[in-house]
């Protein structure tokens, strides 16, 4: 099988309709990103990903991590893809050129990042950790502390990590009990264990700085008392020179279902009393800090549920093209590859739609940020903030749970032969399943939709974007563009229960996921929409492209549109059957 390539046709394309979306070719803060700059950024990107990342995707799955008396060896070529990595100038493509990054607006960083999660998902976990990371800092940070870390970061010399989890607590922070006690000299003494740490330990750069959610003696009882502590594994003299370790300790990494490459640690703090941190913003205030590094993450895990996707469908379409396999199904005589099946031709398209929607909507997000950055226009800058924060939950819950049945797709397309290690493929299955879980499962973002994002501001936010939908469809009236239409009328019909329901807690909760999913096939839909719209008027520059644009759009609307009803009228009636049954018999 052929290593992957990445689809840049689409990517120009996709990139361009953002900017044309969010109008952030108009800003003169970002008038020299024009799309040279994004096809050569691209060009180098995709030489990297197919050239070095995608040959030890494999490798890593096979040969995965080793830990051996408290140090974790990663596979074979990592360290040396690593080096090349940092020396490139990837880790800082998004991060500000004063400590050494790019300073390419987001909209550019997002195409080159789903190339990485495409190529080689387990090696480059660690990169959305150092662009989140970096952004803390800049946020929160003292003067003293972007100067002490953030090159060091940037250039990939230390990597960061994430330490939420504790074992007893799982996905509830409020319930960590990891310790911080002030010192004298400003510095805080940590105690406790973390779990599931992403690249926790490792061997590619020279130091790792943790960024721990702990307790201060005196802290208020929940989420409301918690703070963040910067804990790098060796402790930095004044000169930014390395001292001794700082009592940090890798006790074991997980054996995982999928992303063997990637090492996920448990890490205990503290065990000899001699582990320092110092704080990162204000006391009790740490999570709403993190939240800057989580977020990245959940837009990351969306373009992971893309690039996974688009690997499932590179696959898939060579396969198909390449398997000859039963008869001709308009005379039953001729032999025909698999892919002139209409139910094969029916896979691909699913995971081809799924694909550009999710990627365009992964893009669209990344414009707005950059657009909410550099506005002038501070009702502009609420109003695209309020989009970001209700389009999160969605893309990062409805791009991963579509990757999990595009990967089995993958492996449906491919028959027995999928279901054998041997062809590549059973690895997509495997590295997609945990994208659901971490940072936050579905359902935690389907009630941060519900009750966060929709309930909280009395629909304010989502009908603004029912509203920007219904514009976009308004333009030019067509089958699909009524259908859409219909389906942004479907979700406001729904609108007033979700709002006025407080009382209904059992019915929000339970009905939060199938929300959720409605609203991921309704943003979809509405991307690929626009994409019709636009291969029509540049239909006779490509007819061959342009014309399979608009075959995937009347596909998507009529294999996937249909649902959005059914979920919705399942989220009105989702506490039915939950309160009787009885699961303690």
């Amino acid at each position: 099988m052929s290593l992957y390539q990445a689809p840049l046709k689409d990517m120009q394309l996709l990139v361009e309709q953002a900017l044309a979306k969010t109008g952030l070719a108009e800003l003169s803060a970002l008038a020299d990103f024009d799309t040279e700059l994004v096809s050569a950024v691209l060009d180098e990107a995709s030489k990297f990903a197919s050239g070095e990342l995608a040959p030890l995707n494999t490798v890593g799955d096979i040969e995965g991590c080793r830990f051996e008396n408290g140090q974790v060896i990663t596979p074979a070529g990592w360290k040396e893809a690593y080096r090349q990595f940092c020396d490139a100038g990837w880790m800082g493509l998004a991060l500000p050129a004063e400590f050494g990054g790019q300073s390419l607006p987001k909209f550019i960083a997002q195409p080159v990042n789903e190339m990485w999660l495409s190529a080689n998902l387990a090696f480059v976990m660690f990169h959305a950790l150092a662009q989140g990371g970096s952004e803390i800092l800049l946020h929160f940070g003292t003067d003293a502390q972007k100067a002490r870390y953030l090159e060091p970061i940037i250039s990939g010399r230390w990597t960061i990590a994430m330490a939420l989890t504790e074992p007893n607590a799982g996905s509830d922070l409020g319930a960590l009990t990891t310790k911080a006690i002030p010192q004298h000299d400003g510095r805080y003494l940590i105690k406790g264990q973390k779990i599931y740490i992403t690249y926790g330990e490792h061997d590619l750069a020279e130091n790792i700085v943790h960024l721990v959610l702990a307790r201060t003696p005196d802290a208020p009882a929940g989420s409301r008392g918690i703070s963040l502590f910067a804990v790098p594994k060796y402790r930095i003299n004044a000169d930014g020179s390395l001292g001794d370790a700082n009592d940090v300790i890798c006790t074991g990494i997980e054996h995982k279902t999928g992303l063997h490459g990637s090492p996920t640690c448990s890490i205990s703090y503290g065990d000899n009393d001699a582990c320092y941190g110092e704080l990162i913003g204000e006391e009790n205030k740490g999570l709403a800090a993190m939240f800057v590094l989580m977020n990245e993450a959940r837009l990351s895990c969306g373009m992971q549920g893309v690039g996974l996707g688009e690997m499932g469908y590179q696959r898939s379409l060579e396969y198909s093209l390449e398997r000859t396999q039963g008869a001709d199904y308009r005379d039953g005589k001729q032999r025909v590859t698999i892919a002139q099946h209409p139910d094969v031709a029916r896979m691909l398209l699913s995971i081809r739609s799924e694909v550009m929607g999710l990627r365009s909507l992964g893009y669209l997000i990344a414009a707005q940020i950059d657009k909410a950055e550099h506005t002038e226009d501070k009702a502009e800058r609420l109003a695209l903030q309020s989009r970001i924060a209700l389009l999160t939950p969605i893309f990062k819950a409805w791009a991963t749970e579509r990757a999990n049945l595009m990967a089995g797709t993958t492996i449906q397309i491919f028959g027995g032969m999928g279901f054998v290690e041997e062809t590549g493929v059973a690895q997509l299955m495997r590295d997609a399943r945990i994208t659901t879980i971490y940072e936050g499962t579905t359902g935690i973002q389907a009630r941060d939709l519900t009750f966060r994002k929709i309930q909280a501001d009395g629909g304010k936010a989502l009908t603004a974007l029912l509203d920007e939908i219904d514009a976009d469809a308004a333009r030019v009236q067509t089958a699909i563009t009524v259908s859409l239409t219909g389906a942004t009328n479907a979700v406001r019909n729904r609108l007033e229960r979700i709002v006025s329901n407080g009382d209904n807690l059992l019915q929000l909760n339970a009905g939060s996921v199938p929300l959720l999913e409605a609203l991921g096939t309704l943003c979809c839909a509405w991307q690929l929409a626009n994409l019709a719209q636009l291969a029509e008027a540049r239909y006779s520059e490509d007819p061959a492209y342009f014309g399979n644009i608009q075959a995937l759009a009347h596909y998507y609307f009529a294999h996937a549109v249909p649902g959005i009803e059914a979920r919705l009228e399942t989220f009105t009636q989702a506490d039915a059957g939950i309160a009787d049954y009885r699961f303690d018999i």
